[in-house]
């Protein structure tokens, strides 16, 4: 099928998709959809990652915070 009667048929198609109930469909399952995903409390990709990260440097912080202890108590043992 050549490029030009494709496209026509899809304008066709397009063109009497407008005219049917899909659209307003279309248009109801959008807002349906929106305000589940708002009522779900999600949080997009890069509020994920920055919430990552700060979770890995503190993990990392939190281990560098139990070594100093465990140093300091055997410190304090050997005194």
């Amino acid at each position: 099928m050549n490029k030009p009667a494709f496209e026509e048929l899809f304008n066709k198609i397009n063109n009497l998709l407008k005219n049917t109930p899909a659209v307003d469909v279309e248009k109801n399952l959008r807002a349906l959809l929106s305000s589940t995903f708002s009522r779900l409390d999600l949080v997009t990709r890069e509020e994920f990652d920055v919430q990552r990260e700060v979770l890995v440097r503190s993990r990392e912080k939190i281990t560098q915070l139990e070594a100093r202890i465990s140093e300091l108590e055997r410190a304090q043992r050997a005194n």
